[in-house]
């Protein structure tokens, strides 16, 4: 049993690192509205690049994590893999929200639309609904040992999306823009941006490390919860 001393501890901890992803994300604010320079052709809009690809990332790599658990779930059956694999989607699914939301936000003054069924943007669409559906699933199907292991079949299943969203854009050309990082010799940012960028990312996966965090521990209370509910309807019985 944990000590009230390793709690105060662990409590200290969280709170530390959440208050250095707040100076993170603010460092990454100011270089991102300020610090960057501003890109010649799409001018001021073209900020929002600092949030809308490191929401991106974030959201890949959450979701996955939600795979890795899922498929840890499958072979040892843990609650503690099916409760990181309900952080990582929920989380996850937060962020490729964001991505949605700013890209048509970034694309309508530049392409004069607000979207077009890109190859990048429908596969990301696509995860969306997916995800979205996942956790319904988990909501709607009742709770017991079917549950997880059918969500975390389709997690496995769904994750075949992540990469082939990543290479969407050196696989097929659309209207979403080329690759702008290990996209080839004439891809990159200049220094200031890359630095904007690079932070920005930093803080995002910060942020969705800390989400995640809180989430697989609620996820765990709630899973000791139940539990606690259901030994005392049979204690009644």
């Amino acid at each position: 049993m944990p000590t009230a001393e390793s709690a105060a501890d662990s409590g200290l901890r969280a709170w530390l690192y959440a208050a250095g992803t707040l100076a993170l994300l603010l460092v990454a604010l100011w270089w991102a509205l300020i610090g960057a320079p501003t890109e010649a052709t799409m001018g001021t809009i073209q900020r929002i690049f600092y949030y809308h690809a490191p929401a991106a990332f974030a959201s890949w790599t959450a979701l996955l994590l939600n795979a890795g658990a899922s498929v840890a779930y499958l072979a040892r059956r843990s609650p503690h893999a099916d409760a990181l694999a309900v952080a990582g989607a929920e989380v996850g699914l937060a962020f490729l929200s964001i991505t949605l939301v700013t890209g048509p936000i970034w694309a309508h003054p530049v392409w004069g639309v607000w979207w077009v069924w890109d190859p990048r943007l429908t596969l990301t669409l696509a995860m969306w609904v997916m995800y979205a559906a996942y956790l319904i699933l988990r909501q709607v199907t009742p709770e017991g040992s079917l549950q997880p292991r059918l969500a975390a079949a389709l997690a496995v299943i769904f994750a075949a999306d992540i990469p082939i969203d990543y290479m969407a854009i050196r696989w097929w050309r659309g209207q979403h823009p080329a690759p702008v990082l290990f996209g080839g010799p004439n891809s990159g940012l200049a220094p200031r941006m890359a630095i904007a960028f690079w932070l920005s990312v930093a803080a995002f996966l910060a942020l969705m490390a800390l989400l995640v965090q809180l989430r697989y521990r609620q996820e765990l209370q709630r899973n000791q919860v139940r539990e606690l509910r259901r030994r005392r309807v049979l204690q009644e019985a």
